[in-house]
C-alpha cells in the first residue's frame, strides 16, 4: 500500500512539474524593454558608427550580441537552485572588492574618458562595477538572513553591511563612479529597511552617508556637474551641452514624438546618445506617450520583482526573498536615475538605462539577475504546486 501510495504521489509530482509555467508578468515588460531597447540603439547609434568609420548595424548587432548571451546567462541562473546562491553569498562581498581592484592593475584595467572602470577580456571589456551589483546583493540577503533578528534591534548588525558598502564605494570613488556607488548605497540601505531596521539607526547611517558622498561631490569636475545642472543654459556649449542637448531632444518629442529614426539631437549633438542618453533619444522620437509606456514597463518589471520577494517571504523563504527585493531595488533605482538625469532632474551620472541603453556589461549582469528572479519564482511555483497536489515532500534536486 505505501508503495502505492509512493508511486501515486511521484504521478503528481510529474504533472505537477509539468503544469509550472514561466511568470508572465515578469517575462512581458523585460521582453518589450529588450525590443525597445533593440531598436533605440539601432536608431540611436547611426551616426555615431559613422563617424567611427564602422558599418551603421555595428552597435544594434553587437547589442544583440549581448542580449542573446544575456539571454542564455539568464537562463543558466534560472536552473541553479537558491539555495546553492545563499551557500557561496558569504565570501561574494570579498570577490566584489577584489574586482574593484583588478581595474587598477596596468595591462588589465582599461581607460575611458579619464575612468578605470573596465577590465580587458581580450575580444571585449568588461565594466565590473555591473557584476559586483549582483554579488552585493546576493550578499546581504544572505547577512539578512543570518542576522535577521539582530539587524532589528542592535545598531551595530544594522552598521556592519553598510561598512563593507562604504569600502566598495570607496574602491568606486577612485575610479571614479558616483553614480554606481551611490546606487550600492541605496539599494544595501533599501535592503536593510526592507529587513526590519529600526528608522532611528537608519537615519543616523543616512546622515553618516551624506557627508561622504557631499565630500565626493565636492570633486572639481562633479562640482561643475552640479552647478551645470541648477542652470545648464548658464553654460550651454560647454558644462551645460549634454544637459541642454538632452532637454532640447526631450521638448522636441512633444505628444506623439518626431518618428522612429527622425531625431535631430542624435546627430552629433547628443553625447553617448546610445548609452547615457538613449532615453533623451526616445524621447524625442516617440514623445511623452513613448516616455509614459517606457515608465509603465519599469513600473510593472519592479512591481513584479517585489511581489515575487513578498511571496517569498511569505512561503519562509527569507534569503529568496531579499535577493528578489535587491533585484527589484537595483533595476528601480538606476533606472529612476537614468531616466532622472535625461529629463534634467538629477545632475550626469553615467549610468546606463537597464535592458535598453547599449552596453554590454550592463545587459549581461541584468539579465542574468532577473534569471535569479525567474529561478525564485519557479521554484515557488514548484512547490506550491507539489503541495496542492497532496506530496508531501518536495524533492530538493529540483527545488
Amino acid at each position: 500500500m505505501k508503495k502505492k501510495n509512493s508511486k501515486q504521489q511521484a504521478h503528481r509530482g510529474s504533472r505537477t512539474n509539468k503544469a509550472v509555467r514561466v511568470d508572465a508578468w515578469l517575462l512581458l515588460p523585460v521582453l518589450f524593454l529588450l525590443a525597445v531597447g533593440l531598436v533605440m540603439v539601432g536608431s540611436s547609434s547611426v551616426a555615431i558608427a559613422e563617424g567611427l568609420g564602422v558599418s551603421t548595424g555595428h552597435y544594434v548587432l553587437r547589442h544583440l550580441v549581448y542580449i542573446i548571451l544575456g539571454l542564455a546567462l539568464a537562463s543558466t541562473f534560472r536552473g541553479i537552485p537558491v539555495a546553492f546562491l545563499e551557500k557561496i553569498s558569504q565570501p561574494l562581498i570579498w570577490f566584489s572588492a577584489l574586482l574593484l581592484l583588478l581595474v587598477f592593475i596596468p595591462g588589465l584595467g582599461h581607460s575611458v574618458n579619464g575612468s578605470a572602470r573596465w577590465i580587458s577580456l581580450g575580444i571585449a571589456n568588461f565594466q565590473v562595477v555591473e557584476a559586483v551589483k549582483v554579488m552585493v546583493i546576493i550578499y546581504m540577503a544572505g547577512y539578512l538572513v543570518r542576522k535577521a533578528d539582530k539587524v532589528r534591534t542592535r545598531f551595530f548588525d544594522t552598521l556592519k553591511p553598510l561598512i563593507l558598502a562604504g569600502l566598495l564605494t570607496g574602491l568606486l570613488l577612485l575610479q571614479p563612479d558616483l553614480g554606481s556607488a551611490a546606487v550600492i548605497t541605496a539599494v544595501v540601505g533599501g535592503m536593510v529597511w526592507l529587513a526590519g531596521a529600526a528608522w532611528r539607526h537608519l537615519l543616523l547611517l543616512a546622515m553618516i552617508a551624506a557627508p561622504v558622498f557631499g565630500v565626493a561631490a565636492m570633486e572639481p569636475y562633479r562640482l561643475k556637474r552640479i552647478i551645470s545642472f541648477m542652470d545648464p543654459w548658464q553654460d550651454p556649449f560647454n558644462s551645460g551641452f549634454q544637459l541642454t542637448q538632452a532637454l532640447i531632444a526631450v521638448g522636441r518629442g512633444e505628444i506623439f514624438g518626431v518618428g522612429l529614426g527622425a531625431s535631430i539631437q542624435k546627430l552629433f549633438y547628443l553625447p553617448e546618445a546610445h548609452t547615457d542618453f538613449i532615453f533623451a533619444v526616445l524621447a524625442e522620437e516617440f514623445g511623452l506617450l513613448g516616455v509614459i509606456f517606457i515608465l509603465a514597463l519599469f513600473m510593472l518589471l519592479v512591481t513584479r520583482i517585489m511581489v515575487i520577494g513578498l511571496m517569498a517571504h511569505r512561503a519562509e523563504r527569507p534569503f529568496a526573498g531579499n535577493v528578489a527585493y535587491g533585484i527589484g531595488l537595483w533595476i528601480g533605482l538606476q533606472a529612476l536615475v537614468s531616466m532622472g538625469v535625461n529629463l534634467g532632474m538629477l545632475p550626469t551620472k553615467g549610468l546606463t538605462l537597464p535592458l535598453i541603453s547599449s552596453g554590454g556589461s550592463s545587459v549581461l549582469m541584468t539579465l542574468l539577475a532577473l534569471g535569479i528572479v525567474f529561478r525564485i519564482r519557479y521554484e515557488l511555483d514548484f512547490e506550491a504546486r507539489f503541495k496542492a497536489a497532496g506530496v508531501t515532500g518536495v524533492p530538493e534536486a529540483r527545488r
